[in-house]
């Protein structure tokens, strides 16, 4: 492992030790936390990586995919996470405060990757943008979904916008990349549950 310049953790390079794939992604996090997505070459990528020009073309078509990459594969985890507590069949409440506590949770453990991502993200191919902010939209989406159930039945007040209170919550989860510290005194799960009871609490008769 890695430590980049804001005293988070990040994957090294670890030659030999995983499938090219993840390598590649190991070592394009670490030099991307270190030297910024434009400063960072495909050679220096590969070099690092023990890999050729030819293998990382195999895997990702471009420094841009690479990029994409590091951050899809977090908002994957979370979309499957946020469907299976979504669907659970439990009451609402309990279902929107699960899905809080694990967007904050899977975001503080993989918080180089989405801080790296953001940082950079204005550098992507439009069509790569374009993509992420639909991915990301739909998971907004259905959060919003969750908060209008329990408005329907009576769980949640009514009075409060739905998609202010989604926008509100995601604008908390989006800033954990300023103040949040793998080595403080919260977890990202101690964190997460915290911010799911804020959020129940805003929202409750």
């Amino acid at each position: 492992m890695a430590r980049s310049a804001n005293g988070r953790t990040t994957a090294g390079p670890a030659v030999g030790a995983e499938p090219v794939p993840q390598r590649l992604l190991a070592v394009a996090t670490r030099l991307f936390a270190e030297q910024g997505f434009e400063m960072t070459s495909v050679q220096q990528i590969v070099d690092a990586a023990g890999v050729t020009k030819g293998a990382m073309y195999h895997y990702f078509g471009s420094k841009d995919d690479l990029l994409y990459e590091i951050y899809a594969r977090v908002l994957r985890v979370q979309q499957a996470r946020m469907e299976s507590a979504a669907d659970s069949g439990a009451p609402v409440q309990e279902r929107l405060h699960a899905v809080a506590a694990d967007v904050v949770a899977t975001t503080a453990a993989n918080l180089d990757d989405t801080v790296i991502f953001f940082r950079s993200m204005h550098l992507l191919h439009p069509d790569k943008q374009a993509e992420v902010r639909a991915q990301r939209r739909r998971y907004h989406e259905r959060v919003r979904a969750l908060i209008e159930e329990g408005q329907r039945s009576g769980v949640f007040r009514e009075d409060k916008a739905a998609d202010l209170v989604v926008d509100f919550f995601f604008g908390a989860v989006h800033h954990l990349g300023t103040w949040f510290r793998k080595d403080g005194k919260l977890t990202g799960e101690e964190v997460g549950e915290q911010f799911a009871d804020l959020l129940i609490a805003s929202l409750r008769p």
